[in-house]
């Protein structure tokens, strides 16, 4: 029994240590094997391609004139022209500038999928190391019950103990058997999860503990870094600067575009050649295209604002939230290890000191608080690991 108790006591001494590497290795695996990653990829590599397209200069134009001429006396006249034409956003690079920006953009969108996709899969393995570690916990209850039952088997048989107390002790053995059997489908659930997020391919995460972790100690100078990283936050600040180069491409859509080439005259004797010059003039088709531009910018910047204000506010709730979590698992620790009678209740059964009634009622309360450590300490680790998402 004094074994039993160790034990139980080592379990959640040693509840917080050293699961990271494994939890990583499975985020590792899960970001090579994901297939929506893999279809946000290739989505982001043909929508830059897409970007990339049109932002050259038009196809020179060539052209050739065979012309005969009535009466025929005068011979035939044939033309010859090449021309290419130059608009201004083409040749100053601002067609471009934009196609670069908009592809940032589709990285910093590939990035946020990917951020909510291993965020996904870490709050699966928190899980699923909270229910290894609630296994590992209702295994020993399990031989715990078991060891009474067998005694209260012999005492029953030896005319010790009445039916009515046997049946006690077996209802207390088959709750936890029942216990283990839930814990077994909530776990094979997880394994699931994880497994179609790791392209159908098998996750073996069988850890029952954690690696320790702090929350920063300075809120608002930890949130300036974290701003920094959020995939989320640049997505909308770049969308901004892409607007305003959107507005700069307008405006010089309005300006003329001109065009230039060679072209050659021939008739019967004469021969005509030199070079040709023109200019078009939008005067229509870019009606309100600048003013749609402007409009644009002032939405992402309002979309920023929004953005950024949501970004804070839900962090600021994760932090206090996960402050709040981490000094109630560390205040039940404390309360287990300090009111920890198991060894003396069974001493006390044993020795007919107490009820088997008032036995099962007390290690009850005990066996509560051991859950209850393991709740908080895995609602502390997904708040703070929906916290630091940005890291992933």
């Amino acid at each position: 029994m004094k074994k039993t108790v160790i034990i139980i006591a080592a379990l959640w001494a040693n509840f917080s240590l050293y699961a990271q590497n494994r939890i990583d290795s499975v985020l590792l695996s899960i970001e090579e094997n994901n297939t929506t990653l893999k279809a946000l990829r290739e989505t982001a590599g043909a929508q830059k391609l897409e970007n990339r397209t049109g932002i050259y200069l038009s196809a020179p134009e060539a052209g050739i004139n065979y012309l005969w001429g009535k009466p025929g006396d005068i011979g035939k006249r044939t033309d010859i022209s090449v021309k290419q034409t130059f608009d201004i956003p083409t040749i100053t690079g601002m067609k471009s500038r934009l196609a670069d920006g908009r592809n940032n953009l589709l990285d910093w969108q590939y990035k946020a999928g990917r951020m909510d996709i291993l965020l996904e899969a870490k709050l699966y393995c928190i899980d699923l190391v909270y229910y290894n570690a609630l296994k590992r916990e209702l295994d020993l209850r399990r031989q715990h019950a078991e060891i009474i039952a067998e005694g209260y088997k012999a005492r029953l048989d030896r005319g010790d103990v009445n039916q009515l107390e046997y049946n006690k002790v077996q209802l207390n053995l088959s709750t936890v058997q029942g216990e283990i059997s839930r814990v077994e489908v909530e776990r094979k659930a997880l394994l699931s999860q994880l497994k179609s997020l790791n392209g159908d391919k098998e996750i073996v995460l069988d850890d029952s503990q954690y690696t320790p972790s702090q929350l920063p100690p300075d809120f608002e100078g930890w949130y300036g870094q974290a701003e920094q990283k959020n995939p989320e936050l640049a997505y909308v600040k770049q969308e901004v600067e892409v607007s305003k180069k959107q507005v700069s491409l307008s405006k010089a859509m309005g300006l003329p575009a001109f065009s230039a080439g060679y072209m050659s005259e021939k008739v019967i004797g004469q021969q005509y050649q030199g070079i040709t010059l023109g200019i078009s003039i939008p005067l229509w088709e870019n009606k309100n295209r600048v003013k749609q531009a402007k409009a644009a910018v002032r939405a992402a910047g309002s979309r920023e604002m929004d953005s950024k204000q949501q970004f804070y506010s839900r962090l600021r709730t994760l932090y206090d939230r996960a402050g709040g979590l981490k000094e109630l698992a560390d205040g039940y620790r404390r309360s287990l290890a300090t009111v920890n009678n198991t060894h003396l209740l069974k001493k006390a059964l044993d020795a007919g000191e107490i009820s088997l009634l008032d036995y099962i009622v007390e290690i009850g309360l005990y066996y509560t608080t051991v859950n209850q450590v393991l709740e908080a300490e895995r609602d502390y680790r997904k708040a703070f690991a929906e916290l630091s998402a940005v890291e992933l």
